[in-house]
């Protein structure tokens, strides 16, 4: 059994390594100044990696066309992942770099 402290070292390793990678990090608050989420995005060739980390469990990841309109919520995207964020940053950072289904 994997415990709670395994996955928050793994997620921290997770996300130093998408910050060598170029991402920048975001943490917008909500109304009452708590954290809402840590929101990465990374804009590269002609596509933009957006991952949004609400908790341990819920973690969303996207790659869509630089041409989005909206990269929060975007009509198109090419790879999609929602889950546990080891999972979703897993499968992240294992994308290579050009994207060729956009």
């Amino acid at each position: 059994m994997t415990s709670s402290t395994d996955y928050s070292t793994r997620t921290t390793f997770q996300l130093r390594e998408l910050i060598a990678r170029g991402f920048q990090f975001l943490h917008p608050r909500d109304a009452r100044g708590e954290l809402a989420a840590v929101v990465g995005v990374r804009a590269h060739d002609a596509v933009i990696d957006v991952v949004r980390l609400h908790t341990e469990d819920d973690a969303l990841a996207m790659r869509m066309p630089a041409d989005e309109v909206n990269v929060l919520s975007p009509s198109r995207f090419s790879w999609r992942r929602h889950g546990p964020a080891t999972h979703v940053l897993e499968e992240l950072l294992e994308l290579p770099d050009e994207d060729r289904t956009v």
